[in-house]
C-alpha cells in the first residue's frame, strides 16, 4: 500500500482540496464537500483514499487546532471510508448516484450521532449526557443529512474526473 511519489503528490493535493473546500464553505455551516470528496476518493483510490483523508484531518488540525472537537475526526471519516469499501464494486451505472447521494446523506444525519461518544468521553459525559448531546444536534445534523444528499450529485463526475486523471498519468508514465 505504500505510495509513489506521484501519489504522494497528488494525495496531498487531494488532502489540500478537502481542507480548502471546507474553509471555503464556512460561512454555511454543516454544508460542505467532505463527504463527496471522501466517497469519490475511496471509489477510485480504495484502501489509498486514507492518505488524502487524513492529510485533511491533520491539516484541520494544524489550523483550527487539536483540541477536543478534532478528535472524532481521528474517526468519522474513516466511517464513511469503510462503509463505501463495502460497496459491490461492479454497481448498476443508474444506481450508483443514488447509493452514494444516500450514504453521502446517511453520515450526514448520523455525523452528531457518531461524534457524540468521544464527545461524551472526553468530557466525562455519562450516556443520557451523550443522547443529551445527539439531540441538541439534530437540527444541524439534519442540515446537514440534506446538504450531503445534494452535493452527492457531484460525486460521480468526480469519480469520472478522477479515473481519466489516472489513466492519462499512467499512459504518460508508459
Amino acid at each position: 500500500m505504500k505510495p509513489t511519489v506521484r501519489e504522494m503528490t497528488v494525495f496531498a493535493m487531494l488532502g489540500a482540496i478537502m481542507y480548502a473546500s471546507k474553509m471555503l464553505m464556512e460561512i454555511a455551516p454543516n454544508i460542505h464537500l467532505l463527504g463527496v470528496l471522501t466517497i469519490a476518493y475511496t471509489l477510485v483510490y480504495r484502501k489509498k483514499a486514507l492518505y488524502p483523508i487524513y492529510i485533511y484531518v491533520i491539516l484541520n488540525g494544524i489550523f483550527c487546532g487539536f483540541a477536543t472537537w478534532w478528535v472524532p475526526y481521528l474517526y468519522l471519516w474513516t466511517v464513511l471510508w469503510g462503509i463505501v469499501m463495502l460497496l459491490p464494486r461492479k454497481m448498476p451505472k443508474k444506481a450508483c448516484p443514488v447509493v452514494y447521494m444516500g450514504i453521502c446523506a446517511a453520515h450526514g444525519f448520523l455525523f452528531g450521532t457518531l461524534y457524540a461518544p468521544a464527545q461524551a468521553f472526553l468530557y466525562g459525559l455519562g450516556f443520557q449526557g451523550m443522547v443529551a448531546w445527539i439531540v441538541a444536534g439534530l437540527p444541524w445534523d439534519f442540515i446537514h443529512g440534506v446538504s450531503n444528499f445534494f452535493c452527492g450529485i457531484l460525486i460521480v463526475p468526480i469519480v469520472s474526473l478522477l479515473r481519466l486523471a489516472e489513466k492519462t498519468a499512467r499512459e504518460s508514465e508508459a
